[in-house]
């Protein structure tokens, strides 16, 4: 665990001149400062693309191997993986088994701060084990300092398990940088609230994780062009949006959509299939299967 001499020399945790008198700023004041601050985040990700765009491709490759995608973070960092790893099976229509989150102090974690497990190597190690890491598998540690002992540890405890690693840090040189395969550094700066990494570096993680785990199911066929093809119908909403998408893809009108839709057992994808090749419910799915789920892939069949 860091000293408390070593996480002040972090950029995250040094105090941010500009919002040094916050507390007797008015509301539009504040709302300015953080906006201004918000913009540095962007900016920061910019000078990072090279290495997400290695980790995106690292992550498509693993998971077309029939290998999975973990995220490990603490506190802000593991809430918002395990974010993304929710939304990730009703817009890709993927198996939850497929990318998972271990987040310190477990799912209770997601709504109750239980930082005070950070700390613990020991359970980090432990959490990852769980998953059972193999050789086919992309593990992903999250945090801003770069030195959760939890997450460093998770990732260290996958790598030698023959796991590829990925990193996704706020501050150059850090542990977990070293641990990764791959690492990707977005160094945000100085918080508007000195050390509050939700902000900035929160704000990073989450556009690092979109790029990221979108990139690599785009990679792997999920989408068709940018149309979310994949997406469940289970409300009246999901379903005109998969109407809308039918339309777009396959150029056809609305009742036509709607027909195609009811045959293929409201699935988009499998109603593409069978409209582009004219053939039954049960050869599109075949033919989707065949082609390990890329909507593309199967249309050009």
């Amino acid at each position: 665990m860091a000293s408390k001499s070593d996480i002040q020399i972090l950029s995250t945790e040094r105090r941010n001149r500009a919002a040094a008198s916050l507390d007797t700023m008015t509301p539009l004041a504040i709302a300015r400062l953080i906006n201004r601050e918000d913009q540095r985040v962007p900016r920061a990700v910019r000078k990072a693309l090279p290495q997400i765009a290695k980790a995106m491709d690292l992550t498509a490759k693993q998971l077309s191997a029939g290998g999975r995608m973990i995220y490990v973070g603490a506190g802000t960092s593991g809430r918002i993986a395990a974010l993304d790893a929710s939304e990730l099976p009703p817009t890709f229509n993927t198996d939850p088994k497929i990318v998972q989150y271990v987040i310190a102090g477990g799912d209770s974690a997601l709504g109750m701060a239980a930082e005070y497990n950070e700390d613990s190597e020991k359970l980090g190690e432990r959490d990852i084990a769980k998953k059972k890491p193999t050789k086919k598998d992309v593990v992903v540690g999250i945090a801003a300092s770069g030195r959760t002992p939890y997450t460093v540890a998770a990732l260290r405890y996958a790598r030698g398990k023959g796991a590829r690693t990925i990193a996704i840090v706020c501050n150059p040189g850090s542990p977990l940088e070293e641990a990764a395969d791959i690492a990707i550094v977005v160094s945000v700066g100085p918080e508007v609230v000195s050390g509050s990494s939700r902000m900035k570096a929160g704000t990073a993680q989450k556009l690092v994780l979109n790029m990221l785990s979108t990139g690599a199911m785009a990679r792997l066929g999920y989408v068709y062009g940018n149309l979310m093809v994949n997406v469940h119908l289970k409300n009246e909403k999901l379903v005109e949006r998969g109407i809308g998408v039918l339309q777009e893809a396959a150029g056809v009108n609305r009742k036509s959509a709607e027909q195609a839709l009811k045959a293929a057992g409201n699935q988009v994808p499998i109603a593409m299939i069978m409209m582009a090749h004219n053939i039954g419910r049960a050869a599109a799915t075949h033919r989707l299967k065949s082609a390990n789920g890329n909507v593309r892939k199967a249309i050009a069949r």
